[in-house]
């Protein structure tokens, strides 16, 4: 049981506030009367009963079975999550765990959403109608479908429309404090990211050929902590006027200890993954260009530069610069006069007037106006759509026609473009996002956990309290 338990636990704390679950508290309800002594934890809420027209019979309705500081869980909404948590299992093909272990999990599952939406309520969290609506059309969207024909999918499956919006607007509002208590407090350091990526240099550095330059500064094999401490700070000096610009070459020829100090410090291609362990590092971290640390090792102190890489795992990018103009429009500037001030920008132009000098005075985006317009080098993706395919449909030089965007009327001008190796930048991004996603999962579970632990909650049906694992 603890092996199932542990199971379909990291399922709900990844699956607590899923579109599915919001399938499950839109369904309608009958309405739920309940002692009043029941809420202060005095009694059991008395089931709700109706009688039956056709055959005189008592039909329970619905039951409160769990109390949760100020909210309450029914069986009805028990049984709908369990039904729908079964058919997704089995949409999945996840082998079903035994009926118990299942609703005990899937009841925590409910207690748990319960006590965050009551937390983000505590909070002032609140979602808007236009948020509100601006999810709708996206899950309809993510359907394939328009917001009607999604709301009248809704319909057909025999769901409320509004209690299915009113349980998306919740989910927004658990995922909104989650994002403050939880996952604006994650922190990833430089030195998290390097450790990461320098941890799979054998990989990375596999097929890969690395031209490098070393200046090494010596020490005896018995050096004296003098010694050491004389060629460490020999070795800090020359990584100073490194840095300050002075030639990695030049500097190797005339200080340098190693093998290859005449010829610049120049050690040629070598093989990544036969580099020697202390240069590793600095191999897989560095960008072409770049200059390492002072490293330590039984000979002594090196300085390295990455000269060149050639083969392995490489990723380029097309690069872009360009420089636009942009006038928004607003209650006194309409679609028409934004596009005519800028065609007669555009005529003035061709005309011979500085495109820099005009964006600064016209341009109503205020970060690029000032720097004549010059938006700098963009990666793919960096602009919405019709701003990058304008741009990407444009020879260097060519200015554009008029063109809509959301945020106003633009023309543009291509002034470069480049590609650039985005390899180490590639994979700092992606390490970052491990190390992000798997810190975020911990801490979203102690949190919850911790939340579990101060809430009140109370089994008011000892039948539905979970068993203790033994």
């Amino acid at each position: 049981m603890t092996n199932t338990r542990s199971f379909l636990l990291g399922l709900s704390l990844l699956c607590a506030c899923s579109t599915a679950a919001a399938l499950e508290a839109a369904l309608e309800t009958n309405s739920i009367e309940t002692d009043s002594t029941a809420l202060n934890g005095e009694s059991a809420a008395p089931t709700p009963t109706s009688t039956s027209a056709a055959t005189g019979e008592v039909v329970e309705l619905d039951k409160v079975i769990v109390l949760v500081a100020e909210g309450v869980i029914t069986r009805r909404e028990l049984e709908q999550r369990l039904d729908e948590t079964v058919r997704m299992l089995e949409r999945k093909e996840v082998q079903l765990p035994d009926m118990t272990s299942l609703q005990d999990q899937v009841l925590e599952s409910l207690i748990s959403e319960e006590i965050q939406a009551q937390g983000a309520k505590t909070l002032g969290i609140r979602i808007d109608d236009i948020t509100l609506d601006r999810e709708m059309n996206a899950l309809a969207k993510a359907n394939g479908m328009s917001l009607l024909d999604f709301r009248g999918q809704i319909i057909t499956e025999g769901l409320n429309y509004a209690a299915f919006r009113e349980s998306v607007r919740k989910e927004l509002a658990i995922k909104s404090l989650r994002k403050r208590q939880v996952d604006n407090q994650i922190k990833v350091s430089d030195q998290e990211v390097d450790d990461l990526i320098a941890s799979q240099s054998d990989f990375l550095n596999k097929d890969m050929e690395i031209r490098l330059r070393q200046i090494l500064i010596s020490t005896p094999e018995d050096a004296t902590p003098e010694q050491l401490r004389a060629g460490r700070e020999k070795a800090e000096a020359i990584h100073a006027r490194l840095l300050e610009g002075e030639d990695f070459a030049k500097l190797a020829i005339s200080e340098s200890d190693g093998r290859r100090a005449l010829e610049g410090g120049d050690l040629g291609w070598r093989p990544g993954a036969e580099l020697p362990t202390i240069f590793t590092r600095s191999a897989t971290l560095l960008d072409i260009g770049e200059i390492s640390e002072v490293l330590r090792s039984p000979s002594g102190y090196h300085i390295v530069k990455i000269e060149d890489k050639r083969g392995g795992r490489e990723a380029w990018i097309e690069q872009t610069r360009a420089r636009h103009i942009l006038i928004k429009t607003n209650a006194l500037v309409n679609d028409q006069e934004a596009r005519a001030r800028l065609e007669s920008l555009r005529r003035r132009i061709e005309g011979g007037d500085d495109f820099a000098t005009l964006a600064k005075a016209y341009s109503e985006d205020q970060g690029s106006a000032k720097e004549g317009g010059d938006l700098g080098w963009a990666t793919p993706g960096t602009y919405v759509p019709i701003f990058e395919e304008t741009m990407n449909g444009l020879e260097i030089g060519q200015l554009s026609e008029p063109f809509q965007s959301e945020f106003g009327w633009h023309f543009m001008e291509v002034l470069e473009r480049r590609r650039q190796n985005s390899t180490m930048k590639m994979l700092k991004s992606r390490a970052k996002q491990l190390i992000w996603e798997k810190k975020r999962e911990d801490e979203l579970a102690l949190w919850l956990r911790r939340l579990r632990d101060e809430s009140y909650v109370e089994f008011v049906d000892d039948r539905y309290k979970p068993a203790e694992d033994s």
